[in-house]
């Protein structure tokens, strides 16, 4: 909180108890989700409309009631890449990662603990349910997205997604916003015909 205080990023921390974020992300988190939104492929309006629907979801403390100890993850927005490089450099046992818009664009960095991945956690679930990964089917649209489809036995990348993710996928669908999971689900044969013709899972 403090580093990113020191460089006026504006930043949320995620935690069991809720979203929180400082005044910076109050003013800069509109113009930064509505980028982010837009590269995924929503026009201005749907943009705008899903930045203010994620901001509403966060409770806004001021910087002195920010030290929190319950986090899991914290996001911050980037002023520049070097933002995320610095961050990896300043915290070292923290995994550093970036997401943004279509093609992966950078917009913001995010701090986690290290180990806590995606794959560690369907890892977890399917110990949990007694589950087998030759059962699994992933879907993803992020270098962030690679550690699940080391594990899953069926790997979807989005059609949104970067070349490293469609490079791994044995499945590449249409954009989220076109979709893709829909049509995914559809080629894969996910979907069974329903009484009154209509599709289910």
């Amino acid at each position: 909180v403090d580093w990113c205080r020191k460089r006026g990023l504006g930043l949320y921390l995620e935690s069991n108890a809720g979203m929180f974020c400082d005044d910076n992300m109050i003013v800069q988190g509109p113009e930064a989700m509505v980028k982010y939104t837009m590269g995924k492929g929503a026009d201005l309006s749907q943009a705008k409309d899903s930045s203010s629907q994620f901001l509403s979801q966060m409770i806004h403390l001021p910087y002195e009631d920010m030290g929190r100890d319950d986090v899991n993850k914290i996001s911050f927005i980037l002023s520049a890449y070097q933002d995320h490089l610095d961050s990896a450099t300043r915290f070292p046992d923290l995994i550093a990662n970036t997401w943004g818009g279509k093609g992966e664009h950078a917009l913001y960095g995010d701090l986690g603990p290290a180990g806590i991945t995606k794959k560690h956690a369907i890892e977890v679930l399917l110990t949990h349910l007694g589950a087998d990964a030759a059962d699994t089917i992933s879907f993803g649209d992020a270098k962030i997205d690679l550690s699940m489809f080391e594990l899953c036995a069926y790997n979807v990348a989005m059609g949104n997604g970067g070349p490293e993710i469609k490079a791994a996928a044995d499945l590449v669908t249409a954009d989220v916003n076109d979709d893709g999971l829909y049509k995914a689900f559809e080629s894969l044969g996910l979907f069974e015909p329903a009484e009154s013709g209509a599709a289910r899972l």
